[in-house]
């Protein structure tokens, strides 16, 4: 049993320290992940709170099918497409275009990453479908398994191998582009 399965089983018994450690574990990767998905930091903080206070007040049951984490962001994602179904009829200006906003995106990017190459990479990232941005955040920055993956994105492990390898090109055609060679791709 992983921390996380461990600590949310410690939750449900009544021991409320198991949330925050779940909380303080999780908590940026999720966002993360879900902003690569919504492509609205602030967005995608709020969706991740949702996430956290789902499990705090309506403490949905882990079926053990998969890791703590996998099970989690399944539910980060689920709250994601709901988010972007229900707003999308509302008019929003994309966080690119407002110098504000970017400045924050690119300074909490910056806190995370720590390194321009993986700056670089992550603005490249930006520039992917979803779906591409999506397979390559959980496989290479959260290090999950393609069988992982394909549990929260919803396809195949065969589909997600595939979508994997057409990210990489992708990402790595971007990269060249830009005249910056990724020898990890």
């Amino acid at each position: 049993m992983d921390n996380g399965a461990e600590n949310y089983r410690r939750f449900l018994a009544g021991d409320e320290t198991g949330l925050d450690e779940i909380l303080h574990d999780y908590k940026d990767g999720l966002i993360f992940y879900i902003n690569t998905i919504v492509g609205n930091i602030y967005d995608a903080e709020d969706i991740a709170i949702d996430t956290f206070a789902l499990l705090g007040i309506k403490k949905p049951k882990d079926k053990n099918k998969s890791s703590f984490k996998t099970w989690l962001y399944t539910i980060g994602r689920n709250l994601a497409i709901d988010h972007l179904r229900k707003n999308k009829k509302k008019a929003e200006i994309p966080l690119d275009e407002v110098a504000e906003l970017s400045d924050d995106k690119d300074e909490m990017l910056m806190a995370y990453v720590k390194t321009e190459q993986n700056v670089m990479l992550h603005k490249s990232m930006e520039r992917l479908k979803a779906e591409y941005r999506q397979i390559l955040w959980l496989i290479y920055f959260e290090g999950l398994s393609y069988k992982q993956a394909s549990v929260i994105m919803k396809k195949s492990v065969n589909a997600t191998e595939v979508l994997a390898s057409r990210a990489r090109k992708e990402l790595k055609a971007q990269l060249e582009r830009e005249g910056f060679e990724y020898e990890g791709l």
